[in-house]
């Protein structure tokens, strides 16, 4: 192990699967039936849609000024009390200047502007609880400094869907640079009309859970949730092995549809992190359930790591969390390695109706274990306008 080694000492998650580690690593594992998304016609009414919604309550935020307010923050701070005591440590132990956040996000308090402005046009004024400040992208950032009492390097990374996985590879570099010994990353996003409407726009949601790489497939499920790290260089359970990202610069909301893009970020992962494809033991992948993408991302996944490889996607179980997402599913990586005994991969929830058009992968079944520990995981994240992000996690 050299000098250059990146760990993520300890999880925070919250999302449609539960409200910390215990809650969502059970309902993951299930193989009875898929758990977290379900459907509701309570955020635009009168269409009833599949969504990944966070049910249990979430903290309070009345101790913060209300620049820092909104669901999106209190996500994080959902997130953030589970790793609190040892993000503390570590500025107990480095100082608060040599503690850095780093956190990706697309929604920040949109929702928090949707509510102001309803408010606006029925009674002509803004609503007092609502400041514009709360809607800006560097909110989260701003929020968790202020959260845990850090004085080291705050931003916000805003990327679409691969945004909290960037800002992952992001802090990796930012401790090798030396400036700082912990950051606090990942990212959160929460449910609005704006991201909703925006996705029926493009005719791209499904009113049922999402079906992934079925022939049948129709569209993505929204969802909302945060999941955050402490990553230093200290050793912990799962190691940043590897990171690659690219752009395709091929169209605003279409992937290219061979994915060299995100088999070159395939590749720059494995690179980094010193291994071949032979050696991943499972892939997270993207998994939208949207035409395209899954076509992209199949020819992508056999080109790249080849057919046998154990891959899921977990969107059915979570939603599509947005700038969340390669956070939310790093976590969900993380719950595989890290005291999972019974060896459990994360299964994919599907009809097995397979497209024809695509090339054949290793689907994994619900119930399905690996032979041992997993040594190598890697996790997908592609975004509009081809922004591809992919991390590859070891074991001990």
């Amino acid at each position: 192990m050299n000098g250059d080694a990146i760990f993520l000492n300890d999880l925070g998650i919250v999302c449609a699967l539960g409200e910390d580690k215990p809650a969502v690593r059970e309902a993951l594992f299930r193989d009875d039936a898929p758990a977290g998304v379900a459907s509701d016609d309570a955020l635009i009414a009168g269409h009833r849609l599949a969504l990944g919604r966070v049910v249990a309550p979430l903290p309070s935020l009345d101790d913060h000024p209300i620049q820092l307010r909104g669901r999106n923050n209190a996500l994080l701070r959902a997130a953030y009390l589970q790793i609190r005591d040892r993000v503390q440590q570590a500025i107990e132990r480095y100082g608060p200047t040599r503690v850095a956040v780093v956190v990706g996000t697309s929604t920040s308090g949109i929702g928090e502007a949707e509510k102001a402005m309803a408010h606006w046009r029925a009674q002509g004024e803004w609503p007092g609880g609502f400041h514009y400040v709360q809607q800006e992208i560097g909110a989260p950032s701003r929020f968790l400094a202020a959260e845990a009492g850090i004085r080291g390097p705050a931003w916000t990374l805003s990327t679409a869907c691969s945004s909290s996985a960037k800002a992952m590879a992001s802090a990796a570099r930012l401790l090798r640079t030396g400036v700082v010994d912990a950051v606090i990353a990942g990212g959160a996003d929460s449910l609005c009309e704006f991201t909703v409407r925006g996705f029926m726009a493009l005719e791209s949601v499904s009113a049922e859970r999402c079906n992934p790489f079925s022939r049948h497939r129709h569209g993505i499920n929204i969802g909302e949730g945060a999941a955050l790290f402490l990553m230093t260089r200290e050793p912990g359970p799962v190691r940043l092995a590897g990171w690659g990202e690219t752009s395709d610069a091929h169209h605003i909301s279409a992937p290219a549809p061979e994915g060299h893009g995100a088999i070159a970020a395939i590749a720059q992962a494995l690179d980094r992190a010193g291994l071949d494809a032979g050696q991943i033991d499972y892939v997270n992948l993207h998994g939208t359930a949207t035409p395209q993408n899954d076509a992209m991302e199949s020819r992508a996944v056999a080109a790249a790591l080849g057919a046998h490889v154990p891959v899921s996607s977990t969107k059915p179980l979570t939603g599509h969390t947005l700038g969340a997402a390669g956070a939310i599913e790093a976590g969900l990586c993380w719950l595989a390695m890290v005291d999972n005994t019974g060896h459990r991969l994360p299964p994919h929830w599907w009809d097995g109706s397979a497209d024809a058009g695509l090339p054949p992968l290793a689907f994994v079944v619900p119930g399905e274990r690996a032979a041992g520990p997993l040594k190598h995981v890697l996790s997908q994240s592609f975004a509009f306008g081809g922004s591809n992000a992919v991390l590859v996690f070891g074991g001990e």
